[in-house]
C-alpha cells in the first residue's frame, strides 16, 4: 500500500499535539494526527482538567461547612464521593469528543494507533486494521509524558495510586500518605483532606512546592498545618510493606527512620516522558534523562523533527505544550514566530489556597545578581478578600531596582490562579513599576492587591 503523504504528521493529541494540527491546518497545512489512547491526553483526561473538576467540589463542600459565617444554613452536609467521581469524568468526556470535533472541522486526518518513525520524514502506524505507512515533510513529537514509578514504591492501584488512580479512587482514603508536594501531590492531598482524610505530605527537598518562591512555600505549609495536615519536609519514603488492609511506611527523616501506618498512598514523585518505542535512537535524536533534546524552537537538530510539551522538558505544563504546538506549527508553515520563554509561563495549583507565580523567585533574582525591590501586600489589606471571607493569602511582586522591569510575581490565595494572568500580559509587554502603578484596578477586586503590592515595592503601599 502506498504511503500517505502529508505536510505534518503529529504524535500524540494532547495540548500539545491538537494545538499542533489545527494551527497547522488554519495555515493550509495537510495535516495527520496519531493518537494511540485519548483525544486531548493525560491533561484533558486524566490531569489539568478532571482534577480541577473533583477539587471544585471539595471547595463546594469546604464552603457548605462554612455556612453559619455567611448567615446561611446548611445541615448534615454530607457527600457522595462517586457521584464527585461520575462528574469529573462527565467534564473529561465532554472535552475529549470537543477535541475530536476541533480536529474534524479543521480537516486534520485523525489516525487512532500506535506510532513509530520509520525514517527521516516516515511514520508508521499500528492500527487496529493493521499497519498504515505515513510521510511527511515535518513530524512533531507530542507524546507526553507518564508518573516516575520509584523502585519499591510502584503503584497497585488498590492501596498505592498514581494520579489515575486518586481520579477513579477504588476507595475513600482514611489515612493518606502523599510523596512528593508539587503541584500534583499538593492538589490531590488539598482535595482527600478536605474530604476529611487524615492526611501526610513528604516532600524530599527542603520546603513543599519547592518551585516557588520560599516565602509563598512557608505560606502555604503554615496554611496546610492549620487545615490539619502533617507535612514532613527533608523527608524520604524508603519502603513500603504492604498489607491487604494497610501500607507501612518507612520515613527517613533528621537521620532516623520513623514508620507510620496508612490505608492508602499517592505517589507523586515527578513524570518522565514518553521516549520508549519511537524509533528517536535510529535517527539519532538526543535523549537526556527521558527528555527529548531540543532547541528554543522545539527542533531536534534531526531536519524537520520537532518536539514539544512534556516529551521536551521543563516547565511540565498544558499552556506551555499548546503554546509550543502553535509555534511549532508556524514554523513549518514558513512563518517567524517568537520562541517560548519558559520564564514566562505561569505555574498555577489548585489546593485550598490556590497557588500562583510567573518568572523569578526573589531568591532566583538575587542568584541572577539582580538587585532587587520587593513588595507584598495581604488578603486581610483587601475589600473585596474580606467581602468573601477569603482574607487569608499573599501577592508577591520582585523588581529590578535598576530598571524597574517586574521578574517575578508570586502569589497564595483565592483565585489566584485567574489573577496571575494579569502580570504575565505585564511581562510579555516588557512592563515596568511605572506603568503599573499608573494603571487603575477596579474596586472593589481581588487585583487591586497586584497593584498595592507593586505600591509596596516602592514604598508607596496605602492599604497596610
Amino acid at each position: 500500500m502506498a504511503a500517505k503523504s502529508f505536510d505534518m504528521i503529529v504524535i500524540g493529541a494532547g495540548p500539545g499535539g491538537y494545538v499542533a494540527a489545527i494551527r497547522g491546518a488554519q495555515l493550509g497545512l495537510s495535516v495527520a494526527v496519531v493518537e494511540r489512547e485519548h483525544m486531548g491526553g493525560i491533561c484533558l483526561n486524566w490531569g489539568c482538567i478532571p482534577t480541577k473538576a473533583l477539587l471544585r467540589s471539595a471547595e463546594v463542600f469546604h464552603l457548605m461547612h462554612r455556612a453559619g459565617e455567611f448567615g446561611l444554613k446548611a445541615e448534615n452536609i454530607s457527600y457522595d464521593l462517586d457521584a464527585v467521581v461520575k462528574r469529573s469524568r462527565g467534564v473529561s468526556k465532554q472535552l475529549n469528543s470537543g477535541v475530536g470535533h476541533l480536529l474534524k472541522k479543521n480537516k486534520v486526518t485523525t489516525i487512532m494507533g500506535v506510532a513509530t518513525l520509520a525514517g527521516k520524514g516516515k511514520v508508521s502506524v499500528k492500527t487496529d486494521k493493521g499497519t498504515e505507512e505515513l510521510t511527511a515533510k515535518a513530524i512533531v513529537l507530542a507524546t507526553g509524558a507518564r508518573a516516575r514509578e520509584l523502585p519499591g514504591l510502584e503503584a497497585d492501584g488498590k492501596r498505592v495510586w498514581t494520579y489515575k488512580h486518586a481520579l477513579v479512587p477504588p476507595h475513600m482514603p482514611k489515612k493518606l500518605l502523599v510523596i512528593g508536594s508539587g503541584a500534583i501531590g499538593i492538589e490531590f492531598a488539598s482535595f482527600y483532606h478536605t474530604l476529611g482524610a487524615e492526611t501526610t505530605v513528604v516532600e524530599v527537598m527542603d520546603r513543599i512546592l519547592p518551585v516557588e518562591d520560599a516565602e509563598i512555600s512557608a505560606f502555604a505549609k503554615k496554611s496546610f498545618k492549620k487545615q490539619g495536615m502533617t507535612i514532613m519536609e527533608k523527608a524520604t519514603v524508603k519502603q513500603l510493606d504492604r498489607a491487604k488492609d494497610k501500607v507501612t511506611a518507612h520515613i527517613e527523616i533528621g537521620g532516623k527512620t520513623e514508620k507510620h501506618d496508612f490505608d492508602t498512598v499517592i505517589s507523586a514523585v515527578g513524570i518522565v516522558g514518553n521516549v520508549e518505542n519511537l524509533g528517536l535512537e535510529s535517527l539519532g535524536v538526543k535523549v537526556d534523562r527521558t527528555h527529548v533534546v531540543v532547541d528554543e524552537y522545539c527542533r531536534t537538530g534531526v531536519d524537520g523533527l520537532y518536539a514539544i510539551g512534556d516529551l521536551a522538558g521543563a516547565p511540565w505544563l498544558a499552556h506551555k505544550a499548546s503554546h509550543e504546538g502553535v509555534m511549532v506549527a508556524e514554523l513549518v508553515a514558513g512563518g517567524h514566530p517568537h520562541p517560548v520563554r519558559p520564564e514566562a509561563i505561569a505555574g498555577c495549583t489548585y489546593c485550598h489556597p490556590q497557588v500562583a507565580s510567573v518568572g523569578l523567585t526573589e531568591a532566583k533574582a538575587k542568584e541572577q545578581s539582580y538587585e532587587v525591590r520587593v513588595g507584598r501586600f495581604p488578603f486581610i489589606g483587601n475589600g473585596k478578600a474580606i467581602a468573601l471571607g477569603e482574607s487569608e493569602g499573599l501577592v508577591k511582586t520582585v523588581f529590578d531596582a535598576k530598571t524597574g522591569e517586574l521578574l517575578g510575581a508570586h502569589m497564595i490565595g483565592a483565585e489566584v490562579t485567574e489573577l496571575i494572568q494579569g502580570y504575565v500580559v505585564g511581562r510579555t509587554l516588557e512592563t515596568t513599576e511605572e506603568d503599573l502603578m499608573n494603571t487603575v484596578f477596579p474596586h472593589p477586586t481581588l487585583s487591586e492587591m497586584m497593584h498595592e503590592s507593586v505600591l509596596d515595592a516602592y514604598d508607596r503601599v496605602i492599604h497596610i
